[in-house]
């Protein structure tokens, strides 16, 4: 798959980090782990730290994917609503889910400071209702999230324009949120990681995969074998590819970056991530050298050449929102670039077996707006099931939501 279109920054600004060899010779292993993005880096890591024998297999160069265009905002708040996860299953889910994603965020920053220099900092998010209309609906979530205990301030019309320059009808403060370079973060983890004695192959191609009772075998391009007593299929939107089943829909999502702003000029945004209740919705969140990153204007169409042609378009688009929202703000992009995003029905991952390969094949599909915090939880996850042991999330975050089959 062409999974990003024009000049994703993190990959500008860092180049190939680190090379690492292509397979040429048959392995076996405890874990393979097919994927060399930030979520196979996450659940490797998470592996490799717990004494398994794990290989890394990625048919790019590392990070060379999905990562690359990675906006990485650090969140609990899931594109869908708590209230709404209630409805559709119950509130011990909805809970479940938001108190699992609010403990991630603190599990990355702990990772993050271990691995070093990944341009992490935490911040606060604020997410502003868009209309008077999604005004009541902000309210009845912020009500839900007060009441268990989350980290929210309700914030009036007033209150916004006196605090953040903002004209909107209310908004919800959170104060736990954090920010990443994904690239940066996932690279130096996976050198690490090999330095500690995992393997990590790139440019090695998995062709297919022969399941038996006790072990998975792996074909590779170039005839070279891998066996393993479990695998994880880690490469992001294209790990759909493995399955037969459709279990999200694929689309396009846009973003820019700026130059470096003054401080004065960049603001409260230097230490607030923002977004709005419209869906698509755009966003707004800092970097370390005082970038403003915008992202948003999602569509339906995930076709290569359309989302080329469409980059510098939805970046003019974005760009002229932010002036709307903030006339004083001169947020000209500087990189502008585009990707493939996948969503799944309810806005939830899916981390687990699928019963068309059966417990020794393992998916990670960290799909939605919280990606990087979804593969954190599923890092866990996964480990949990590997060593046949109960995990809170095994069945929230299972196929079996989906009716699998």
């Amino acid at each position: 798959m062409d999974l990003k279109s024009g000049y994703p920054f993190w990959a500008v600004k860092n180049g190939l980090m680190y090379a690492f060899p292509q397979l040429d010779a048959d392995l076996s292993c405890d874990v393979a782990v097919i994927g060399a993005g930030i979520t196979g880096a996450l659940i490797a890591n998470e592996l490799a730290s717990h004494s398994f024998d794990v290989v890394v297999l990625e048919k790019r160069d590392v990070c060379w994917g999905s990562t690359s265009a990675s906006t990485a905002l650090l969140q609990y708040e899931i594109d869908t609503h708590a209230t709404d996860i209630a409805k559709r299953y119950d509130q011990a889910s909805a809970k479940l889910a938001y108190q699992s994603c609010l403990h991630a965020i603190s599990e990355i920053e702990a990772l993050a400071h271990q691995v070093g220099n990944v341009d992490f900092a935490n911040c606060k998010s604020l997410y502003y209702a868009s209309n008077r209309v999604d005004r009541l609906r902000l309210a009845e979530e912020f009500a839900w999230r007060e009441n268990h205990g989350f980290p929210v301030r309700w914030l009036s019309r007033k209150a916004l324009k006196d605090e953040y320059q903002l004209t909107a009808p209310a908004a919800i403060l959170s104060t736990v949120a954090a920010r990443v370079d994904p690239y940066r973060l996932a690279s130096r983890l996976l050198r690490q990681m090999q330095q500690q004695g995992t393997r990590v192959f790139d440019r090695t191609l998995v062709e297919s995969i022969k399941v038996s009772d006790h072990s998975v075998q792996l074909s590779i391009e170039n005839g070279r074998t891998v066996r393993a007593k479990h695998l994880v299929i880690a490469n992001g939107y294209e790990a759909q590819t493995w399955l037969k089943q459709s279990v999200a829909k694929n689309r396009s999502s846009y973003a820019y970056i700026t130059d470096p702003l003054d401080k004065r000029e960049l603001s409260w945004l230097a230490h607030t991530m923002l977004w709005e209740s419209s869906r698509p919705y755009i966003y707004l969140r800092s970097t370390g050298d005082g970038r403003l990153l915008v992202g948003g204007e999602d569509d339906e169409h995930d076709i290569p050449s359309r989302r080329d042609r469409m980059v510098e378009r939805k970046a003019a688009k974005l760009q002229r929102k932010v002036t709307r929202l903030f006339p004083q703000l001169q947020a000209k992009p500087a990189f502008a670039w585009a990707g493939t995003f996948a969503e799944t029905i309810d806005g939830l991952p899916l981390f687990g077996p699928h019963p068309h390969y059966g417990p020794r094949v393992l998916f990670a599909l960290a799909y939605g707006g919280n990606g990087i915090t979804y593969s954190m939880l599923g890092a866990g996850l996964l480990r949990a099931h590997i060593e046949n042991r109960a995990h809170p999330l095994s069945e929230l975050f299972s196929f079996s939501r989906l009716g699998a089959k």
